[in-house]
């Protein structure tokens, strides 16, 4: 509670952070995302010191712009030891804003109990945010605040139906018409097939 009055209290700014989008935002949480590691650079951009962030939870950055049905989704994959990959827009100490999309590896106890996520984190296109993302988000978060998280899932589900796509492969989709424009993939040929799927999500994040 005392966080989300914190973040309430918080002003927002509409303003993109400046930061240098070719580097990897790093950061280790325990099972239950707080924070034990934060690389240079989540620290450059998110505007946090290192003792700031230690023991907090993850979502001491997020931003209300984001719907909760996409954490719902991100965490149910999560705990069940998938990897899952996110477009999220996360919030600045200074009230600023940046966007990324998520990468995780999960490490297990000798119980294989899951203790730790460790995430990757790169910037998106701001042609993708702007022309897809930022319109679905939108429609999500009216539906929240009419309706509840139930509600919004149920939207997500459809509007992922009509694409005949999962919300991961409808992300991937996204970014690699926007790379392969840029020439980015240009030798990378898109199949349906899940080594390819995670050939390119490797690619991405330089795995």
């Amino acid at each position: 509670m005392d966080q989300e009055n914190q973040l309430q209290n918080r002003v927002i700014i509409d303003k993109e952070v400046t930061w240098d989008k070719t580097q990897v935002i790093m950061s280790k949480t325990n099972s239950f995302g707080i924070i034990e590691y934060a690389n240079e650079v989540f620290v450059d951009v998110c505007g946090y010191e290192d003792y700031e962030l230690m023991g907090q939870p993850h979502n001491i950055i997020r931003h209300p712009d984001m719907p909760k049905v996409i954490f719902k989704v991100l965490w149910e994959n999560l705990k069940n030891g998938k990897n899952f990959h996110a477009i999220v827009k996360n919030l600045a100490k200074s009230g600023r804003y940046y966007w990324v999309i998520t990468d995780f590896d999960i490490a297990r106890d000798e119980n294989d109990v899951i203790v730790n996520y460790f995430a990757r984190r790169q910037s998106v296109p701001q042609e993708v945010i702007a022309m897809h993302i930022e319109p679905l988000y939108k429609k999500l978060l009216q539906i929240e605040a009419a309706s509840g998280v139930e509600f919004s899932e149920k939207y997500l589900i459809g509007f992922l139906e009509e694409k005949k796509r999962s919300y991961v492969e409808y992300i991937k989709e996204l970014i690699f018409e926007h790379e392969k424009s840029q020439s980015k993939f240009s030798n990378y040929v898109e199949t349906e097939d899940e080594e390819e799927h995670r050939g390119f999500f490797g690619r991405l994040f330089g795995r």
